[in-house]
């Protein structure tokens, strides 16, 4: 076996077929064992972080931070024997790979073959795996021990001809700084950091957008002169805009394709939920309840997964005959619950597994820990896949309700809008009272209108009064 080892960037999803690098966590020359993190890569579903599979030292990053690639595509070298002596001379020679960058042409591809991978070229893009890359010569075209990624990668003999050609690999900035860049239309290869370690801050980017950034910049000991800055923003029309990609790019695919696929019949139901907010109280107030944040979406979880056992077809799904074969409906005997969650990468739905077999408690406790995965982009493609039902919580934004898409692979989504007090009529008089609405939006193919019916109402009576769990 060879004691270079490529890692190819891996399929950490069900199908994915890209990734974009975010962040190295080694450099070159960096000692590592397995399973130490390398790297944290986004997906078309969530941030994640890849362990190393060997032992060694790191000998060459493939991918600079911002570029996209596919998947199988070798993104770093590990020597696994470092104390073997120096590798072969390799000079000269040139490793042939696919073009594996989105919407390159060959030209551009031709054009990049000499490229740095992630320089910004002359035309503007930033380079990507494309034609050949340069096989490793020592330390040439390697950053120093120590320098930040994303620093101008000079080879000692012509570190003036470097100079003069001004390269620039894809800046260094955290995903929530990316985001804000894309917010505010400003181009992160204009932004100068102010940090030791090169990466871009928040303040940075506000900075740049409130025109006090720099052109130049200092990083990691070497001098990088930013490339023109590509502004999104037009003034003329007073537009700006913002590449679809990543989370947003798989949601947009994952609604449409559901949006015009199921056809979707969405049902409303307003409901009294006093009974169930002074349960909610009493329990808080118990010391078995304490630290546990208890919220109106761990009763409406509850109550999907009990009114399921009476209607099993909102939690079933429908499948497309193969190759001539009839279609069929699947019957789920288990409640994979789908938690719809905003995040600062885009919507996600972070799946709660088996969340039928769980107690009220129980099912709080893990609402609280998918939430703080996901508001630390932690969830991971394996969370998110798999789910049989879906519950969106509209009603944190102060939102009444909303006719939500299905997710694909399911047939019914609930929609738990804001609770709020209204006059309601109990036992004929006018009180006020704490009021929910209801927003069931369910395939047609699998679910009748009777059927859809009764699973909401189930639902609304249990939220209206929690008692009426004890006969589920």
């Amino acid at each position: 076996m060879s004691r270079l080892q490529s890692f190819l960037l891996p399929d950490v999803g069900e199908g994915l077929t890209e990734a974009e690098i975010l962040e190295w966590k080694v450099v070159e020359g960096d000692t590592v064992a397995v399973n130490d993190i390398l790297v944290e890569i986004e997906t078309a579903k969530a941030a994640v972080e890849l362990p190393s599979p060997h032992a060694g030292r790191v000998h060459r990053l493939l991918a600079g931070p911002g570029v996209t690639l596919e998947v199988g595509t070798p993104i770093i070298e590990i020597d696994t024997d470092p104390d073997g002596g120096p590798l072969p001379d390799t000079a000269g020679e040139k490793k042939p790979i696919d073009d594996v960058s989105r919407g390159t042409d060959d030209a551009a591809a031709g054009a990049d073959a000499g490229a740095k991978i992630g320089e910004v070229t002359a035309d503007g893009r930033v380079a990507t795996l494309v034609g050949y890359i340069a096989a490793d010569t020592g330390a040439a075209r390697r950053p120093r021990r120590g320098a930040a990624v994303g620093s101008v990668l000079e080879s000692p003999s012509d570190s003036s001809a470097a100079e003069a050609a001004a390269p620039q690999l894809a800046p260094l900035a955290t995903p929530p700084v990316r985001k804000l860049a894309k917010d505010l239309g400003v181009d992160l290869r204009g932004v100068t950091s102010t940090r030791a370690d090169g990466v871009i801050s928040r303040a940075d980017v506000e900075a740049a957008h409130s025109g006090a950034g720099a052109d130049t910049s200092y990083m990691g000991g070497q001098t990088t002169v930013a490339a023109a800055p590509h502004i999104d923003y037009d003034p003329a029309t007073r537009q700006r805009r913002v590449a679809v990609r990543g989370v947003r790019k798989m949601t947009a695919a994952a609604m449409s394709q559901s949006a015009f696929t199921a056809p979707h019949v969405t049902e409303f139901l307003t409901v009294d939920v006093t009974e169930m907010m002074a349960l909610r109280d009493r329990l808080r107030a118990r010391r078995d309840w304490a630290g546990i944040r208890l919220s109106p979406l761990a009763f409406a979880a509850r109550a999907v997964c009990l009114a399921a056992r009476r209607t099993p077809e909102v939690n079933s799904r429908w499948e497309d005959g193969v190759a001539g074969a009839d279609a069929e409906i699947v019957y789920q005997d288990y409640v994979h619950l789908g938690i719809a969650a905003a995040t600062e990468r885009g919507l996600i739905v972070p799946i709660i597994r088996d969340a039928d077999q769980l107690d009220l408690k129980s099912l709080a406790i893990r609402l609280g820990e998918v939430a703080e995965t996901a508001r630390a982009g932690k969830t991971t493609p394996a969370e998110m896949a798999g789910g049989t039902f879906t519950i969106t919580n509209v009603g944190v934004f102060g939102v009444d309700t909303g006719t939500p898409i299905i997710p694909p692979g399911q047939s019914a989504i609930l929609a738990l809008g804001s609770i709020k007090e209204a006059p309601w009529v109990v036992e004929g008089e006018l009180a006020v009272r704490q009021v929910c609405q209801l927003a069931l939006s369910f395939d047609h193919r699998v679910i009748d209108g009777q059927q859809g019916s009764e699973f909401l109402a189930d639902v609304g009576a249990l939220l209206g009064d929690p008692g009426l769990a004890i006969t589920y």
